[in-house]
Protein backbone atom coordinates (compact mmCIF):
# COMPACT_ATOMS: atom_id res chain seq x y z
CA UNK A 1 0.00 0.00 0.00
CA UNK A 2 1.74 3.55 -0.96
CA UNK A 3 2.01 6.01 1.04
CA UNK A 4 -0.64 8.56 -0.92
CA UNK A 5 -3.26 5.34 -0.60
CA UNK A 6 -2.33 5.46 2.64
CA UNK A 7 -3.32 9.04 3.38
CA UNK A 8 -5.73 9.09 1.49
CA UNK A 9 -7.64 6.93 3.35
CA UNK A 10 -6.84 8.73 6.49
CA UNK A 11 -8.57 11.91 4.83
CA UNK A 12 -11.57 9.75 3.87
CA UNK A 13 -11.75 7.84 7.24
CA UNK A 14 -11.67 11.90 8.80
CA UNK A 15 -14.54 13.20 7.56
CA UNK A 16 -17.11 11.50 9.83
CA UNK A 17 -14.30 13.34 12.77
CA UNK A 18 -14.46 16.42 10.80
CA UNK A 19 -18.17 16.89 10.35
CA UNK A 20 -18.65 15.87 13.98
CA UNK A 21 -16.08 18.37 15.33
CA UNK A 22 -17.53 21.30 13.03
CA UNK A 23 -20.85 20.65 14.41
CA UNK A 24 -19.09 20.85 18.47
CA UNK A 25 -17.28 23.54 17.15
CA UNK A 26 -20.43 25.30 16.14
CA UNK A 27 -21.94 24.38 19.42
CA UNK A 28 -19.26 25.47 21.82
CA UNK A 29 -18.35 28.91 20.25
CA UNK A 30 -15.18 29.28 22.06
CA UNK A 31 -12.88 26.56 22.33
CA UNK A 32 -9.92 26.51 24.63
CA UNK A 33 -6.85 24.66 24.17
CA UNK A 34 -7.96 21.96 26.62
CA UNK A 35 -10.57 20.97 24.74
CA UNK A 36 -8.95 20.93 21.38
CA UNK A 37 -6.58 18.79 22.93
CA UNK A 38 -9.26 16.16 24.41
CA UNK A 39 -11.58 15.82 20.96
CA UNK A 40 -8.46 15.91 18.41
CA UNK A 41 -6.50 13.14 21.17
CA UNK A 42 -9.29 10.74 21.72
CA UNK A 43 -10.90 11.34 18.03
CA UNK A 44 -7.09 10.23 16.56
CA UNK A 45 -6.42 7.62 19.01
CA UNK A 46 -10.12 6.15 18.32
CA UNK A 47 -9.30 6.44 14.87
CA UNK A 48 -6.10 4.50 15.07
CA UNK A 49 -7.23 2.15 17.37
CA UNK A 50 -10.12 0.77 15.21
CA UNK A 51 -8.10 -0.13 12.71
CA UNK A 52 -5.77 -2.39 14.65
CA UNK A 53 -8.34 -3.98 16.07
CA UNK A 54 -10.10 -5.00 12.67
CA UNK A 55 -6.64 -6.10 11.32
CA UNK A 56 -6.36 -8.20 14.68
CA UNK A 57 -10.24 -9.53 13.91
CA UNK A 58 -9.57 -10.09 10.24
CA UNK A 59 -6.05 -11.85 10.66
CA UNK A 60 -8.23 -14.71 12.17
CA UNK A 61 -10.91 -15.12 8.57
CA UNK A 62 -7.93 -14.50 6.29
CA UNK A 63 -7.11 -17.74 5.68
CA UNK A 64 -10.33 -19.12 5.09
CA UNK A 65 -11.32 -16.45 2.09
CA UNK A 66 -7.37 -16.04 0.15
CA UNK A 67 -9.15 -16.30 -3.45
CA UNK A 68 -12.01 -13.87 -2.74
CA UNK A 69 -9.91 -11.29 -0.22
CA UNK A 70 -10.08 -8.52 -3.52
CA UNK A 71 -13.99 -8.85 -3.54
CA UNK A 72 -14.06 -8.56 0.09
CA UNK A 73 -11.79 -5.05 0.85
CA UNK A 74 -14.00 -3.99 -2.19
CA UNK A 75 -17.04 -5.18 -0.20
CA UNK A 76 -16.17 -3.70 2.81
CA UNK A 77 -15.11 -0.50 1.43
CA UNK A 78 -17.84 0.01 -0.82
CA UNK A 79 -20.40 -0.76 1.85
CA UNK A 80 -19.02 1.77 4.38
CA UNK A 81 -18.24 4.69 1.86
CA UNK A 82 -21.46 3.84 0.37
CA UNK A 83 -23.40 4.10 3.62
CA UNK A 84 -21.48 7.67 4.34
CA UNK A 85 -22.43 8.67 0.79
CA UNK A 86 -26.37 7.83 1.66
CA UNK A 87 -25.94 9.79 5.16
CA UNK A 88 -24.80 12.77 3.52
CA UNK A 89 -28.15 12.87 1.52
CA UNK A 90 -30.03 12.66 4.72
CA UNK A 91 -31.82 15.41 6.80
CA UNK A 92 -30.11 14.72 10.06
CA UNK A 93 -32.08 17.57 12.92
CA UNK A 94 -29.48 20.17 14.51
CA UNK A 95 -28.52 18.97 17.81
CA UNK A 96 -27.90 21.52 20.29
CA UNK A 97 -24.93 20.92 23.09
CA UNK A 98 -25.69 21.15 26.39
CA UNK A 99 -22.83 19.45 28.24
CA UNK A 100 -19.23 20.34 26.82
CA UNK A 101 -18.76 16.93 24.57
CA UNK A 102 -15.09 17.76 24.91
CA UNK A 103 -15.71 15.44 28.35
CA UNK A 104 -16.57 12.29 29.82
CA UNK A 105 -18.60 9.81 27.89
CA UNK A 106 -20.47 11.90 25.28
CA UNK A 107 -16.62 12.22 24.36
CA UNK A 108 -16.36 8.33 24.01
CA UNK A 109 -19.41 7.85 22.29
CA UNK A 110 -18.38 10.49 19.69
CA UNK A 111 -15.06 8.75 19.69
CA UNK A 112 -16.27 5.48 18.84
CA UNK A 113 -18.97 6.95 16.23
CA UNK A 114 -16.40 8.36 14.43
CA UNK A 115 -14.37 5.82 14.50
CA UNK A 116 -16.67 3.01 13.64
CA UNK A 117 -15.98 2.60 10.03
CA UNK A 118 -12.07 2.50 10.67
CA UNK A 119 -12.46 -1.00 12.00
CA UNK A 120 -13.75 -2.45 8.80
CA UNK A 121 -11.13 -0.58 6.83
CA UNK A 122 -8.36 -2.27 9.23
CA UNK A 123 -10.53 -5.93 8.28
CA UNK A 124 -9.76 -5.15 4.89
CA UNK A 125 -5.65 -4.42 4.97
CA UNK A 126 -5.81 -7.67 7.14
CA UNK A 127 -7.70 -8.86 3.81
CA UNK A 128 -4.87 -7.93 1.99
CA UNK A 129 -2.15 -8.31 4.20
CA UNK A 130 -1.04 -5.25 4.98
CA UNK A 131 0.85 -4.61 8.09
CA UNK A 132 -1.48 -2.22 10.10
CA UNK A 133 0.91 -0.14 12.15
CA UNK A 134 1.91 2.43 9.49
CA UNK A 135 -1.97 3.14 7.93
CA UNK A 136 -2.86 3.03 11.83
CA UNK A 137 -0.36 5.58 12.84
CA UNK A 138 -1.17 7.82 9.91
CA UNK A 139 -5.15 7.59 10.18
CA UNK A 140 -4.91 8.55 13.92
CA UNK A 141 -2.54 11.48 13.20
CA UNK A 142 -4.53 12.84 10.54
CA UNK A 143 -7.53 12.69 12.10
CA UNK A 144 -5.99 14.39 15.18
CA UNK A 145 -5.24 16.92 12.91
CA UNK A 146 -7.91 17.40 10.95
CA UNK A 147 -10.59 17.12 14.22
CA UNK A 148 -8.29 20.05 15.55
CA UNK A 149 -8.93 22.19 12.37
CA UNK A 150 -12.54 21.63 12.11
CA UNK A 151 -13.08 22.41 15.68
CA UNK A 152 -11.80 25.74 15.07
CA UNK A 153 -13.63 25.99 12.14
CA UNK A 154 -17.12 25.73 13.59
CA UNK A 155 -17.77 29.30 13.53
CA UNK A 156 -17.28 29.22 9.40
CA UNK A 157 -19.46 25.91 8.74
CA UNK A 158 -22.60 27.48 10.77
CA UNK A 159 -22.47 29.77 8.11
CA UNK A 160 -22.20 27.55 5.89
CA UNK A 161 -24.85 24.85 6.39
CA UNK A 162 -23.88 21.89 4.07
CA UNK A 163 -20.43 21.96 5.16
CA UNK A 164 -20.72 18.82 6.95
CA UNK A 165 -22.86 16.96 4.34
CA UNK A 166 -20.50 17.51 1.51
CA UNK A 167 -17.95 16.57 3.56
CA UNK A 168 -19.29 13.25 4.56
CA UNK A 169 -19.83 12.72 0.72
CA UNK A 170 -16.13 13.46 -0.20
CA UNK A 171 -15.46 11.00 2.45
CA UNK A 172 -17.41 8.21 1.34
CA UNK A 173 -16.59 8.68 -2.15
CA UNK A 174 -13.54 8.09 -1.30
CA UNK A 175 -13.29 5.27 0.00
CA UNK A 176 -15.81 4.01 -2.83
CA UNK A 177 -13.07 4.76 -4.91
CA UNK A 178 -10.06 3.17 -3.02
CA UNK A 179 -12.75 -0.15 -2.90
CA UNK A 180 -12.59 -0.22 -6.61
CA UNK A 181 -8.69 0.52 -7.06
CA UNK A 182 -8.42 -2.60 -5.00
CA UNK A 183 -10.46 -4.53 -6.84
CA UNK A 184 -9.08 -3.28 -10.43
CA UNK A 185 -5.38 -3.51 -9.41
CA UNK A 186 -6.23 -7.52 -8.68
CA UNK A 187 -8.50 -8.47 -11.14
CA UNK A 188 -6.35 -6.49 -14.14
CA UNK A 189 -3.17 -7.71 -12.28
CA UNK A 190 -4.40 -11.41 -12.06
Amino acid sequence: MTAWTVLLLALALSMDALAVAVAVGVGLGRISRRQTFRLAFHFGLFQALMPVAGWAAGMTVVRFIGRLDHWAAFGLLASVGGKMVWESFRHADEKGVGADPTRGLRLVGLSLATSLDALAVGLSLSVLRVVVWWPALTIGMTCAAITAGGLHAGGLAARLPRFQRWAEFAGGAVLVALGAKILWDHLAGG
